[in-house]
């Protein structure tokens, strides 16, 4: 289940969904230029082996055999503009992928306002249904916004994450969120949003070594920081205009870079980006809404 609850306090815009009556049809064709590009500038970086042809733009990704590997995707509302592209290219992978992402929540960490316990309770909730359902074998958290909490209430919720995914015989993956514009919304806690992706990281570090639980190797910190940098106003991070999101491309060089990182583990071959950078996903109503093709 992907859970679009919104809480009811002032909180920074995300990538909603239009009505259904709204026309894609514009954005979709601005999107068929901006992902020939898009595509066409991972191949330049190794991401295939030839150029992905226009007329494909809109097609299917092929779904290969499969792999075993199923992937659980957890996260606040950025992890929901990278889904679409996540889910093509784990899928032309042979990956099975299941997106409950939350717009406005997402997070893991109880912290100490009422607001992100509500918030938190939700997201176990939600994520307990979702392992007894979809049944991952990776549980991956991409750590959020909303991850507001002292560096001990941090390192309980990712200790309880890994636990859980333990427990359901999953490994659990962390990684950390792009960077992000933190005036106005995010400055009262930006403090707290530079420890977390240090602690999570701690603590996958204790897992893998098999410190936690004589669990060696069920966790693991994928840094992203190598893809997008330190810097939300660099070209490098990819953002949309609003500091925050990402639009096709940025959501695709991250798809392209998690598939690599997955295939390293997990043992599989990730598809080449021309088997799935030219998809219907580019045609996302979220893409739209943060205004990426106009």
């Amino acid at each position: 289940m992907n859970s679009k609850r919104k809480p009811s306090w002032p909180h920074r815009p995300t990538p909603g969904r239009p009505s259904r009556n709204t026309s894609t049809a514009p954005a979709a064709l601005a999107a068929s230029a901006a992902v020939a590009a898009l595509a066409t500038t991972l191949v330049g970086c190794g991401g295939a082996d030839s150029s992905p042809r226009a007329e494909g733009a809109h097609r299917t990704p092929s779904r290969a055999a499969s792999t075993g590997t199923k992937v659980l995707w957890v996260g606040d509302s950025i992890a929901g503009t990278e889904a679409p592209a996540l889910r093509a290219a784990l899928t032309a992978s042979g990956v099975a992928f299941k997106d409950m992402s939350s717009d406005g929540g997402g997070t893991v960490v109880a912290g100490s306002e009422k607001i992100t316990k509500m918030i938190a309770a939700e997201t176990w909730k939600q994520l307990t249904e979702n392992i007894d359902s979809f049944r991952p074998t990776l549980v991956a958290y991409q750590i959020t916004t909303y991850d507001w909490g002292s560096e001990s209430q941090q390192r309980a919720a990712y200790d309880k994450f890994v636990k859980s995914a333990v427990a359901a015989g999953a490994k659990a993956v962390f990684v950390p969120a792009p960077p992000v514009k933190t005036d106005g919304f995010y400055k009262k806690y930006a403090p707290q949003m530079r420890t977390a992706p240090r602690v999570a990281k701690e603590v996958a570090k204790e897992f893998a070594k098999g410190v936690a639980s004589n669990s060696g190797g069920s966790a693991v910190f994928l840094d992203a920081s190598h893809l997008w940098g330190t810097d939300a106003s660099a070209a490098k991070a990819q953002r949309s205009s609003d500091g925050i999101h990402n639009c096709q491309q940025g959501a695709a060089e991250f798809a392209s870079w998690f598939t690599k990182q997955l295939g390293k583990r997990e043992g599989f071959a990730p598809a080449s980006v021309d088997a799935w950078a030219n998809g219907s996903w580019t045609g996302d109503d979220r893409y739209g809404k943060l205004k990426c093709d106009s």
